[in-house]
Formats: structure tokens, sequence, C-alpha cells
């Protein structure tokens, strides 16, 4: 993998992914996008995961995209390689949970890879922007579309248009992030989520999760109806019959993921 700028691990059904170029705080660049969309793959693909975390370090979750890899790029550069499209967007493809784990910095494209992911965990030391107007640009790995849709239009444009960053107090009261916790727990409370959140039946997880994200891009009746099917489809499961036998028999369920 190159200059190992990530690593993985698993702990029980959790794939942990953590960036590591603390170098230049998770600056993201292509070698690293690669290496982290490789392994988001690997992880949904394997039957023993159940939730996905991706990790940081404590200075920075990510400090945005390598700016200093872009200096030179030209209009056909970023139009003929498939800038972003490329390998930023590897994480619509992952089917299972996927949690942020965001200590420090998490500033434009971090930012951005936060906001793909499903669940935010914000340690308190967490900070949260778009800056990319500073640099004559825009967000453009999905912030102008998913940060709207988190916090509202008056507050996305607040934070895209004067580059005003969030600490994780604030980003909570927005709804940016799903839950803060402090400092020194942030790896211990999102592990404690991610292996609660895996213990559940995987199809019924992934099935969860499409519905949520058809919220997004669908009317309200079609969301309903896709919804009810997703639930219908439930009734043809071994951990459907296995979760309510564990609820009438007052114990806990055995899922088999099937």
């Amino acid at each position: 993998m190159p200059e190992n700028v990530i690593i993985v691990e698993r702990e029980g059904r959790v794939g942990i992914v953590t960036l590591n170029r603390p170098e230049v705080l998770n600056a993201l660049n292509d070698e690293l996008m690669d290496a982290l969309g490789a392994a988001l793959l690997d992880f949904d693909a394997d039957d023993g995961i159940g939730a996905i975390v991706i990790a940081g370090t404590a200075r920075a979750f990510a400090a945005g995209a390598d700016i200093a890899g872009m200096a030179e790029w030209s209009y056909s550069d970023v139009y003929s390689s498939n800038f972003i499209t490329r390998n930023w967007e590897t994480i619509k493809r992952v089917r299972k949970p996927v949690l942020a784990s965001v200590a420090g910095l998490a500033f434009g494209g971090g930012c951005e890879l936060a906001l793909a992911c499903d669940i935010i965990i914000a340690a308190r030391n967490a900070k949260f922007a778009l800056p990319e107007i500073k640099l004559g640009l825009l967000p453009g790995a999905g912030g102008t579309q998913r940060l709207p849709r988190a916090i509202g239009k008056a507050k996305a444009m607040d934070m895209c248009l004067s580059a005003r960053p969030l600490d994780a107090e604030e980003a909570d009261r927005y709804g940016l992030v799903s839950r803060v916790v402090d400092d020194d727990r942030l790896r211990e409370e999102t592990m404690k989520l991610a292996t609660t959140i895996a213990s559940f039946s995987a199809p019924a997880l992934m099935a969860l999760k499409e519905s949520l994200n058809r919220a997004f891009e669908i009317p309200l009746a079609e969301g309903i109806l896709f919804e009810r099917r997703e639930l219908h489809a439930r009734f043809a499961t071994a951990d459907a019959r296995e979760g309510i036998r564990a609820f009438l028999e007052k114990r806990k369920p055995s899922f088999v993921h099937r």
C-alpha cells in the first residue's frame, strides 16, 4: 500500500481504517483515497464485518485535500482524470454502515468525507469547515449537497460563503454530527457504537441504510413504498424470524446475517 497511507484493523465484526498521513494532517491525496476506497470495499465484501469506522489522528481527521499536489493542475487535468469522481466517491458504493470518528480538524475534503459517512462521532476538540472559497474554489466532494441536507440552507450558506469553522458543540446543535464525546473517549465510544451496530442483522442494516438514504433522493410517497417493501422483505430472512422469537422468549437474538 503506497506510503502506508492508511492503517487497516479489525475488532470483532468492526473494520477500522485509520488515515495515516500525520505529517500533513491527513491531507487527502490520490494515493490515500485509492487505498481508503479499496479498504472500504474489502470490508464491505467481508461477511465477518458488520460496520466500518474511518478514523484520523488526535490532531486531524483530515485537514482537506492535498493542496500542494493540486497547485499545477489545469481544467484539462482534472476533467480528463475524472478528479474526485474516480476515487472519492467509492464510499457511496459501501452498503454497510460507515462511522466517521472525528478528532481535530475536519476541513474541506475531510469534512466532506465525514459527511459521506452514515454517522459522525466527534471529539470535543473537533472542528468542521468548508473553506474552499479562500482558494477561489468551492467544495467538490459533495459538500454543497450533503451539508445543506444535514444542517439546512442558511447554516450551510454561512459555512461555505464565509469559510467559518464549527466547533463540535455547534456542529452538534446544527445536526452536522451524531454525537459529541470527550477527546480521550473518542475511540472507546466509537467502537462501542460500531460494535452494537455490527451485532445486528447485516441484511437488515443494509436495507435500513438504503431506506434512509432514499429519503433524500425521492418523493415521500415513493420513499414510504420503498420502506414498506424493504420491511416486507425482512420476513423472508432467518434473522427476522430469530429476532422475533428471541423477543418473545426474552433472550438475546443470535443473528446469522441471512
